[in-house]
């Protein structure tokens, strides 16, 4: 099964065609997407979009870049969309939250414990609702392990991983996946690509980050990846590329990512079985 663990679906930069994105996803096979929030001002947006395509999911959370903004009454907020949407089969996790140390503005002092606190905060609701997480954790592996750690039995995905091989496999431990997605697909990424060609498949998922993150089919040369958008359709040509650096057929490894998407994500597996997939 075909799964986009990752996708800004409800994001500006669909505004124009959504529909027709979606209907290219569904052409290329992708039979689920998960549908990730990034703040209270979009829980609903992530929802609808979710509903409005076949296998569509989401998530409810404060993502780390905006965190400067978000304070006590968020986390209320989003706690208390939490307990309206337990019974709703297509809420499967609490994401996007994590680290970011790579945003200047989110190092310094003030910014990173105001975001450690947010984090910690969301965590905690994880382990009260049995929710697994998707963890953004770019130049913050370590942190966002750390607090991991502190709260036992929360799992889900870590996503865009971009770590060493000890730091794969500390994930690993925790209960988590790494997400893997267009960054795989440029020659220069060696490490995330050693790492796509050493990991066990039952420890990876794959993930579009549409519309950020385009693969290197999509970039042309002196093009600045930033201006380019990606789509959920390109995760049917990662999922190739993954074939590609590990010497296996295209179809085994979307079914071995695609079980261990189930895996972390119970909801979605729960949900999937609802539509008879």
């Amino acid at each position: 099964m075909l799964i986009d663990t990752h996708c800004h679906l409800d994001a500006p930069e669909f505004a124009q065609d959504r529909e027709q994105v979606i209907e290219r996803a569904r052409a290329a096979g992708v039979c689920s997407i998960v549908v990730p929030s990034v703040g209270v001002f979009d829980f609903q947006a992530a929802r609808e979009t979710a509903m409005a395509a076949p296998g569509g999911v989401y998530a409810l959370g404060i993502h780390p870049l905006f965190t400067p903004k978000a304070g006590a009454a968020d986390l209320e907020a989003l706690e208390q969309e939490i307990q309206r949407r337990l019974d709703d089969p297509r809420f499967v996790a609490l994401g996007e939250i994590g680290l970011d140390y790579f945003v200047p503005e989110l190092k310094t002092d003030q910014a990173s414990r105001h975001q450690e606190w947010l984090y910690e905060a969301q965590l905690a609701m994880a382990q009260r609702y049995g929710l697994p997480v998707l963890l953004h954790v770019r130049r913050s592996q370590d942190r966002v392990l750390k607090y991991l750690r502190q709260f036992p039995g929360v799992g889900g995905i870590a996503h865009a991983f971009n770590g060493s091989e000890q730091q794969a496999q500390m994930f690993v431990r925790q209960g988590c996946a790494l997400g893997f997605g267009g960054a795989m697909t440029f020659g220069r990424a060696k490490q995330i690509r050693r790492l796509a060609q050493d990991m066990s498949l039952a420890d990876m998922v794959l993930e579009t980050d549409a519309p950020d993150l385009a693969p290197s089919w999509l970039v042309e040369p002196g093009t600045p990846l930033a201006s380019v958008r990606n789509e959920p359709a390109e995760v049917k040509g990662i999922a190739e590329s993954l074939a590609l650096l590990r010497g296996m057929d295209v179809a085994d490894v979307i079914a071995q990512t695609g079980a261990t998407a189930r895996r972390v994500l119970p909801r979605l597996d729960a949900f999937l079985a609802s539509q008879g997939l």
